[in-house]
């Protein structure tokens, strides 16, 4: 167990091991840029002095210490995406640091010296993309300056390599520790100054290399978020009506206080905000045993007038009485009805997909001393700066009075964007006047959860006597909260692929109110978008009789961005480049092994661009293989090759993990799935191999933690028809009968 314990030095609300060290003063960080400032000293110190035995710190990003060791701060949360490896890289390649001299730590989450801190949309790497290279060119330039110095010749004539600059007789060199007193003393340069490196010129990004903590966990050293120990630290469970929405009414507490372990047991009335504190019960206890213990003996009275009535059923019955009708209107291009006259060949379909949870394999938790007016928080969430605003305004706290220490997740995949566990640790812990661990069950953590919306699409199209597209439409029925806009991952736009690349379309959606929470789920939208719209193609495809492949190619026309000037938008080239590589790695259009079948899909997300090919084989009707998935992805340059095949590993395993068996049977607003027996995840022994290959392209790096889901789920869907005639239109796969 992680026992913290302050260090010398240390005073309460600042970050572990930040104290006395001298940091950079960025203001405009939040835009993306690094603006070099004022170095802050410790007290009694003229700005910029050093000593002979002073670390070099030109940046809150980095310093180097007079033993050579350079140690690299990774600003944003770490939840298994590799961020903590990969933003030291980008640092470390500009800074042209050897990578065996680098030391890595969790920065302090700082908003005004870091910018974003937050892991989220595929969005870290192309976020501080500019912001990290700055950061290490910057302390590059002034250790060359200051050998330059030394030596009495040009900074332009030295370079830099291994963590020494270089003479320009390529013989003589300093250490970057040798040079840290005396570049401390240089003016920082203006970031118009810097010269950042082209790709051609990396050494480290590109390369493969293991993570940072890859020992620790391997070792299973306390990381996590449940590992987290304070001196005189409780334990606590929270108990929420099964219907999002309900109160309390009663409850057994007494009983419960008497239970061996316990000590505490109280209602919360809460903020009614699904992302800090809805009304329940928590339960305070001398260990999580004792708690969990205890909570199996509560008995909660609730007040359900208000709460969610939702079914499933319902809604399902909803949607296909509206699949012959038209929606709230989001594209109308061309004409359909025409195109649909005139066609050679017409299909319909209807589409649906359920609701599901995020499951990561750490359950929420969250560790947190509220005392008098400070709040110190250990948690592992994706959005730590959220946190803080949520939990100073909840509490009526300035924000500098609440201290959040960001602990690695054990999984969050959207789910830890919400700061609802770490809002109901800070409360039980102001009730109870000491520090607590809230810790969550794996049925509190399926049963309250922030889902993925279940949906529905009744699609049509045609294409015409040599078998080309003429048109596309789709009325998807999903969800609303507030009767306005879409549920999160539920809203269609104007930009989705196909789309925009069709002459004659139609794209309208219809709302059903619903009180059941929903939130961001790996890739948001595209997830579920991906199957329909990609499966659909197929069906389009093979109706016009044409390769999937071609048929894809063709409707790709000419090489262009679809939104002129938007780097983050598609990029038909790009696209058809990825489906080519894809399909030529995979081995379509070639001899396979008896009963293998190959399937197609494609999508475009969080801008990236990338396409699977599934090979799956069906014996006795239903017992299905899937043997491998051959990605190809375009997102930039990769930073670490290691990392970004991992994504990509996981994203696959995770897209087939939900297709084939996931879903939560939702009646009166209650969810029957608890724990991994109902809810199953993809077993080792039947995970697929899978083949990563990337388009290391010049364009502006993006993530890979969402891209990478989308294609799977149709490209699987395509190979079962390719192998047995039957389209897969509803998930997940064990709907249509399909069991691994």
């Amino acid at each position: 167990m992680n026992k913290i314990t302050p260090p010398e030095g240390l005073v309460f609300g600042s970050p572990e091991g930040a104290s006395r060290r001298s940091v950079l003063k960025m203001t405009g960080a939040a835009s993306g840029g690094l603006v070099l400032g004022m170095v802050l000293m410790e007290k009694g110190h003229e700005a910029r002095a050093a000593t002979e035995d002073a670390a070099f710190a030109p940046n809150a990003f980095l310093e180097i210490n007079p033993n050579g060791r350079i140690l690299i701060y990774s600003k944003a949360p770490e939840i298994g995406q590799g961020i903590k490896t990969a933003f030291p890289m980008i640092v470390a390649e500009e800074l042209d640091a050897a990578w065996t001299d680098v030391d890595v730590q969790q920065a302090p989450i700082n908003p005004n010296v870091y910018g974003r801190q937050s892991a989220g949309g595929s969005f870290s790497i192309l976020g501080a993309w500019d912001q990290l290279r700055q950061a290490g060119a910057a302390a590059r330039s002034m250790l060359v300056s200051a050998a330059a110095q030394q030596w009495s010749v040009e900074s332009a004539s030295c370079s830099a390599a291994n963590s020494h600059v270089i003479h320009p007789d390529g013989e003589r060199k300093l250490s970057y520790a040798s040079l840290a007193s005396s570049a401390a003393r240089l003016p920082i340069p203006d970031v118009e100054s810097l010269t950042l490196k082209d790709r051609e010129d990396y050494e480290l990004i590109g390369t493969w290399v293991g993570g940072v903590e890859n020992e620790q966990l391997v070792t299973g050293q306390p990381l996590f978020g449940t590992d987290q120990v304070l001196p005189d630290m409780v334990y606590a469970t929270y108990h929420k009506c099964p219907a999002f929405g309900g109160t309390v009414v009663s409850a057994n507490l007494d009983h419960v206080r008497s239970l061996d372990g316990v000590l505490d047991a109280f209602a919360l009335e809460g903020t009614g905000n699904t992302s800090e504190i809805m009304p329940g019960v928590a339960i305070v206890a001398t260990s999580t045993w004792a708690a969990m213990q205890a909570k199996s003996a509560l008995e909660v009275e609730w007040d359900e007038t208000n709460a969610s009535k939702d079914s499933w059923s319902d809604a399902l019955s909803q949607a296909r009485a509206l699949a012959g009708s038209k929606g709230k209107e989001i594209i109308t291009k061309g004409d359909v009805g025409g195109a649909m006259a005139a066609a050679e060949t017409t299909i319909e379909a209807f589409y649906s997909y359920p609701f599901v949870a995020h499951a990561p394999m750490e359950p929420q938790n969250c560790t947190a001393w509220h005392r008098g007016d400070e709040v110190e928080i250990w948690a592992p969430t994706q959005t730590p700066e959220r946190g803080v605003s949520s939990v100073a305004s909840i509490f009526g706290l300035p924000k500098e009075k609440v201290t959040l220490h960001q602990i690695r997740s054990g999984g969050g995949f959207g789910r830890r964007l919400y700061n609802d566990f770490v809002c109901e640790a800070v409360a039980i812990s102001e009730r109870v006047g000491a520090p607590v661990k809230l810790q969550w069950t794996r049925e509190d953590d399926t049963r309250h959860d922030m889902y993925r919306a279940g949906g529905f699409h009744h699609m049509s199209g045609s294409v015409d006597a040599d078998g080309k597209l003429t048109s596309l439409s789709d009325h998807n029925v999903t969800f609303t909260a507030d009767g306005q806009k879409a549920v999160s991952g539920g809203n269609l736009r104007d930009s989705e692929f196909p789309f925009p690349l069709i002459e004659n379309a139609e794209l309208s959606q219809t709302l059903l109110p619903w009180k059941t929470p929903c939130g961001a789920w790996r890739a948001p939208g595209s997830n579920v978008f991906g199957f329909v719209f990609q499966s659909f193609l197929h069906e389009l495809a093979v109706a016009g009789g044409r390769d999937h492949v071609e048929f894809l190619l063709e409707l790709l026309g000419e090489p262009r961005w679809l939104d002129p000037g938007n780097l983050r938008a598609l990029h038909t080239g790009r696209t058809a480049d990825v489906i080519k590589l894809a399909a030529e790695k995979a081995g379509w259009g070639q001899s396979l092994p008896d009963g293998h079948h190959l399937g197609l899909g494609f999508y475009f997300s969080h801008a990236g661009h990338i396409a699977e090919v599934a090979e799956v084989s069906v014996k006795g009707g239903n017992a299905l293989k899937i043997h491998k998935v051959t990605v190809a992805a375009d997102v930039g340059p990769i930073v670490n090759m290691s990392g970004a095949k991992n994504q990509c590993e996981g994203s696959v395993i995770d897209g087939i993990s939900a297709m084939l068996g996931q879903q939560l049977s939702i009646e009166n607003g209650r969810i029957k799935e608890g724990n991994l027996d109902q809810y199953p995840l993809l077993k080792m022994a039947d995970a697929p191999h899978v083949d990563v290959h990337f388009i290391q392209s010049d364009n502006i790096p993006t993530g890979l933690g969402e891209p990478a889901l989308p294609p799977v789920t149709p490209a699987v869907c395509n190979a079962i028809y390719a192998a047995t005639g039957q389209r897969i239109r509803s998930l997940p796969l064990s709907l249509e009968g399909f069991a691994v």
